[in-house]
């Protein structure tokens, strides 16, 4: 029983370190993204981390959401990037 419980404190150590160092390895979170989408209809302008956003998006700059917004692509109702961005 020693030898089971020890392999089972050496996996939980492993998924432990593994957790650590992917968490240590994730990209920041960007600060702008627009969703990304097939069909018809422009997807939003998202604050980067939106719970609402898609998985489908691409990271922008803040020029970039700005320009879009100015161009007619809606704000995500949910994050508010026309607010956040000073856009009214």
């Amino acid at each position: 029983m020693g030898g089971a419980h020890r392999r089972g404190d050496a996996a939980a150590e492993q998924r432990e370190r593994e957790r650590q160092q992917g968490e240590e390895r994730r990209p920041p979170t960007p600060d702008w993204v627009v969703e990304l989408g097939i069909g018809v209809g422009a997807r939003p302008i998202d604050v980067g981390g939106c719970y609402a956003a898609g998985k489908r998006h691409r990271t922008i700059t803040r020029e970039q959401a700005l320009a879009a917004l100015a161009d007619g692509i809606r704000a995500c109702i949910h994050c508010r990037p026309d607010t956040e961005l000073g856009v009214l």
